[in-house]
């Protein structure tokens, strides 16, 4: 008689229950032996999928995003310069302490309770670009040590509120700079090997990924913490898109111009086209510190600024082993 160990030369693992359908999971694409039930099963390779979350309580675009999908941050945006920031808990939106400075195009970074702002378009003031920036404690803001270049036009960003970096952005014209913050201060650090504005990123400070953008609307590029590499495209090119990951080998393109629903997923090599978001929409928002499994946009502007929240989670699905 057959045997899988055999045929397939590799034992099935025994397991008392089912393992978690949460992504990852090292179960994933595999057979195994479930001994409570007597049933060999498999565990599918993980899908993601949009789901509708409760809107925000005040509709905007230009907006930035921190935290995760059960603890995110909606900070700022436009119409017009917004200082308004709100708190997720996976549910409900609630509102908190205003930024300092209300601005749109800010960047972001961080957790719900320890963020980063970073820069961003001050409509009252003379020159509109500004290089302010502010950290919050899950209650109110400080302001910091500004950038040492102004900017805006959703300039992207990646890190944590000690160890944050932002790229790129418009001053007037798309620029390629990079700034990294280490807690008290800020330093240029490599340029975008393109510059642009209007783009999309996220990570870490010493491991980012930026992609899209108004100049190049496909390029991907990663950060190593002093350098960026150019790396593979994205399907669909676009800007005022939003990006999710906490690990640049991971990552999330949510959105973009044109109003666009479509979502892609990176591997650290490439770029796959995944499920759509419900609401195509640009100038958007994520929470940007989550990763692939698991994240939420917000915001964002169709014909009209939107309020409306989407959640994206991966999960797997067990499935048993018939014969016939």
């Amino acid at each position: 008689m057959a045997t899988y160990s055999k045929d397939k030369g590799i034992n099935v693992k025994t397991y008392s229950s089912d393992p978690p359908t949460a992504y990852p999971s090292a179960v994933e694409g595999k057979l195994y032996y479930n001994s409570s039930d007597g049933q060999f099963k498999f565990q599918t390779l993980g899908v993601g999928a949009w789901a509708s979350g409760n809107n925000l309580n005040t509709a905007r675009y230009l907006l930035g995003g921190a935290g995760t999908q059960t603890a995110g941050l909606a900070i700022g945006g436009h119409p017009p310069s917004l200082a308004i920031v709100e708190e997720y808990d996976g549910t409900s939106w609630t509102e908190s302490g205003d930024l300092n400075l209300g601005r749109r195009y800010v960047a972001c970074a961080g957790t719900q309770t320890a963020a980063i702002a970073m820069a961003g378009y001050d409509d009252p003031s003379p020159s509109g670009y500004t290089a302010d920036a502010e950290t919050y404690n899950g209650s109110s803001w400080t302001e910091i040590t500004d950038l040492n270049t102004a900017r805006a036009n959703n300039q992207a960003s990646a890190g944590t509120q000690t160890a944050a970096v932002t790229f790129g952005g418009n001053n007037p014209g798309a620029i390629a700079l990079t700034e990294e913050w280490d807690g008290s201060s800020w330093t240029e650090s490599g340029d975008l090997n393109t510059a642009r504005s209007d783009l999309a990123g996220c990570g870490q400070q010493t491991e980012a990924l930026a992609f899209g953008g108004r100049e190049s609307p496909a390029s991907t590029e990663a950060y190593n913490g002093s350098s960026w590499t150019a790396g593979n495209d994205l399907n669909t090119g676009r800007y005022t898109l939003t990006g999710s990951g906490n690990s640049a080998p991971l990552a999330l393109a949510i959105g973009g111009s044109g109003d666009v629903a479509i979502t892609e997923q990176f591997d650290g090599t490439s770029w796959t086209e995944v499920a759509d978001m419900s609401t195509a929409r640009d100038q958007l928002s994520s929470a940007v510190h989550s990763g692939v499994s698991a994240t939420a946009a917000f915001g964002g502007h169709t014909s009209t600024h939107v309020a409306n929240t989407e959640e994206w989670t991966i999960t797997h699905t067990l499935k048993k082993v018939t014969t016939s």
